[in-house]
């Protein structure tokens, strides 16, 4: 393995780690299912746009396109290197 196998390798496990720990500080889509509240106006249901929630699903998808767009550079490089 050469220093540009081992970068990319790292750069691929840091993208992937950053995927998982985003996802899994998301709050579930469900969570007060099953509830019947009669004004549910609240804080964050007003200001979703600047809420945590939407923050981490925004850098949810960047970070997905990222890692999808590394790894297909990542593999076109080590196809067109012989590898």
């Amino acid at each position: 393995m050469n220093v540009v196998e081992i970068v990319f390798g790292i750069v691929l496990l840091l993208f992937a780690v950053a995927i998982i720990l985003v996802v899994l500080l998301q709050e579930g889509s469900q969570k007060n299912v099953g509830v019947i509240t009669g004004g549910a106006d609240t804080f964050l249901s007003k200001n979703k746009a600047r809420s945590v929630d939407a923050f981490l699903a925004r850098w949810t998808k960047f970070i997905a396109v990222g890692f999808f767009v590394f790894v297909i550079i990542m593999n076109a490089i080590m196809y067109f290197t012989g590898k």
